[in-house]
This record gives structure tokens, sequence and C-alpha cells, in this order.
């Protein structure tokens, strides 16, 4: 799945960092949502984080051809 889209989920976004500075970076983030993925954007001149593994923090009200999401219903 990765270098299709971030994937938009419903979790929040969090920063697990004990370094006060990048906690003070993503303060203003409350609210966002978790993507997770990476992106047909992503280009290792730019962004670094095209991997499965990658997490990115979006506002609910974001809207971007390189967000997306899935699908899920029980069996």
């Amino acid at each position: 799945m990765v270098g299709n889209v971030w994937e938009w989920t419903s979790l929040p976004f969090k920063v697990k960092s004990l370094k006060r500075s990048v906690q003070a970076v993503h303060a203003d983030k409350a609210g966002y949502k978790l993507s997770k993925g990476g992106s047909f954007l992503c280009h290792a001149s730019y962004c670094y984080r095209y991997r499965i593994a990658a997490r990115s923090g979006t506002s609910a009200d974001s809207s971007t051809s390189h967000h997306g999401f899935r699908l899920v219903y029980p069996v």
C-alpha cells in the first residue's frame, strides 16, 4: 500500500518523543488524526517518509489528492 496515498485513520495523532523541542513543534496538532503509509508525491529529495511504518498528523478538514481512507466492514 505504500506509495498510493496517505491513509487517514480515526486514531488521534500523538507524538511519542520525550524531547520538549519535538513536543513543542507538534503542540498545535490537537484534534489531528493519524495518517499512515506514504503517498505518490513522496520523493527522496523532500519526503523521507516513503515507507509503510510512516506516521503523520492530518487535520480533519484537510482535502488533498494524496490523502485517502479505507472502508472496512466486518465479515
